[in-house]
């Protein structure tokens, strides 16, 4: 399994830290506990958008499921056969 981005384990801290403080500052009575919450919701995002985009989680449209990279719906087709329209001989069916 490939390491995540630097900055979604820094943004993956944060939501942690801020989660933590908001369960402290709801504990002590104080309501500067929903800025901490909000906080961690934020950082919680950037993680996740950080690691999507570096690659360290695969999702439903990461390649759960998908055909080879290359194949389009209709097989492999080279990208200039696309542009044109048409499929070349032998390609018409299953990729791969």
């Amino acid at each position: 399994m490939p390491r995540p981005p630097r900055l979604a384990v820094y943004a993956g801290g944060a939501c942690a830290l801020a989660a933590v403080a908001a369960v402290v500052s709801f504990v002590r009575g104080d309501r500067v506990g929903i800025v901490w919450v909000l906080l961690a919701g934020l950082a919680s995002n950037m993680a996740w958008y950080y690691a999507r985009r570096g690659g360290g989680i695969r999702g439903a449209r990461a390649g759960h499921g998908a055909a080879p990279a290359g194949c389009g719906s209709g097989g492999c087709v080279p990208a200039a056969s696309k542009e044109q329209g048409r499929r070349p001989p032998g390609a018409a069916g299953r990729c791969g």
